[in-house]
């Protein structure tokens, strides 16, 4: 792909207008001619953070600029809730996917987090659901019984679940073990802890923490930029960190597909009456008697038909 005076590399930092590439040769920074931004792309970043990519050496200005990509073998993307028409691609070409989520200061909701493990069952990338302040939990009334009822919830689906407390270090072992030899995106809601967590798994790196806003009990966004990081000790294990988002909308999801993209109601959807059940009002649907059986948590069902409504209300329109 490169031509002979190029260099090709995996872009490791997002700006925004600049960003740095990973070369044999040490870090580049590069941007993106204006021309390639529009190059059939329809996301607000043309290049992400794990993008394998040619770099032209600087010109007159001493300004380096990215040529090509190459093609992802997946990626996460996502819509935010408030800006429908805006797509942005968060990673590529990452092994992992984890979620960082919380159940108290701040209480992620479910539908956020099913929306993000949606999202990565469309493009293909494994994911992981990382429960953090659980020393929190404690203190809550029933906290510890949310706890184990939502790691119960999603290990029965099929995820891997693992719970820690980035601030006192409980459990973190856990997640290194799951982390080791991959490219690994960690993402979630602002105030879930992730700088904490990078913190820890990579001693020195001094990410900026923040203190959750008493007034609206949540976080304040510390990281400005998507960025990657080696973790120590590990040749082939990366982490992939991010700013904190507040909403998580779905992109380019047919309304036929979404069943797909939870498992639990995939695999029931073989046994209902028809071959193309919404699983919303249709006889003889395996999902619904499921669900009137507890077999399927009402949760998951809400938030999947919240997916439906997004499709129902053409909100997420294809981004290529």
């Amino acid at each position: 792909m490169s031509q002979p005076d190029e260099t090709t590399g995996r872009v490791v930092r997002n700006t925004g207008a600049h960003y740095v590439a990973e070369t044999p040769a040490g870090e580049i920074n590069c941007k993106v001619k204006g021309n390639f931004r529009i190059r059939g792309l329809r996301t607000t970043n043309p290049v992400a953070v794990g993008d394998i990519v040619s770099v032209a050496p600087p010109g007159p200005d001493g300004t380096a600029y990215i040529t090509a990509i190459e093609p992802r073998r997946n990626y996460i993307i996502r819509r935010s809730i408030n800006l429908s028409k805006q797509a942005h691609i968060i990673a590529a070409n990452i092994d992992r996917a984890v979620l960082v989520a919380t159940l108290a200061h701040p209480s992620v909701s479910t539908n956020f987090i099913d929306r993000f493990l949606a999202t990565a069952e469309a493009y293909r990338v494994p994911a992981l659901l990382c429960i953090n302040k659980t020393d929190l939990l404690a203190d809550e009334p029933d906290g510890l019984e949310l706890l184990h009822a939502v790691e119960h919830l999603y290990r029965t689906v099929g995820y891997e679940v693992v719970s820690v407390s980035a601030r006192t270090g409980q459990g973190m072992e856990n997640l290194r073990k799951a982390l080791a030899g991959k490219t690994s995106l960690l993402c979630g809601n602002s105030g879930v802890g992730k700088s904490t967590i990078v913190n820890d798994l990579i001693p020195g790196i001094e990410q900026r923490t923040a203190e959750i806003s008493a007034v609206h009990d949540q976080g304040m966004h510390t990281t400005t930029f998507s960025e990657l990081f080696h973790l120590p000790g590990d040749p082939t294990g990366c982490i992939i960190d991010t700013p904190g988002i507040r909403g998580f909308g779905t992109v380019d999801f047919e309304r036929a597909d979404v069943g797909h993209y939870f498992p639990e109601i995939f695999e029931l959807s073989h046994d209902c009456r028809f071959n193309n059940c919404t699983h919303v009002h249709e006889p003889g649907c395996a999902v619904l008697a499921a669900i009137d059986e507890g077999r399927v948590a009402r949760s998951r069902y809400t938030s999947y038909l919240s997916i439906l409504e997004d499709a129902d209300e053409g909100k997420y329109r294809k981004p290529f």
